[in-house]
């Protein structure tokens, strides 16, 4: 599965439009990763655990996404939107959502 950020894929030819396509996944941060991160904070430096659950969420929100897509009959999605968010009352849990357009594509 192609996919890219750009409307068109260079050296294809866009056959047909599936429609939007959408992939998401919502991650818990658990107490002990915020008082890491907390630390991280004050003191400077990256936060491990957090940059792990992101990349946990990207993933299954891409894997959703490409799912999604193929079961329309695409075999690219264009035009993705990747967006992250903190959400919950005390912002403890990670959002990332994909968004792009399913096509069917073919070489020129």
């Amino acid at each position: 599965m192609i996919v890219s950020t750009t409307p068109t894929l260079e050296g294809h030819k866009i056959d047909a439009y599936y429609g939007i396509v959408v992939g998401e996944a919502v991650m818990g941060a658990n107490v002990f990763k915020d008082l890491f991160a907390s630390i991280r904070d004050i003191v400077g430096g990256r936060s491990g655990s957090y940059e792990e659950e992101l990349t946990t969420a990207r993933k299954l929100a891409f894997t959703e996404l490409e799912h999604e897509a193929r079961s329309m009959g695409a075999n690219a999605v264009v035009g993705i939107d990747l967006d992250y968010q903190v959400i919950g009352d005390k912002g403890s849990m990670l959002m990332v959502s994909i968004s792009g357009t399913a096509v069917k594509t073919s070489p020129l």
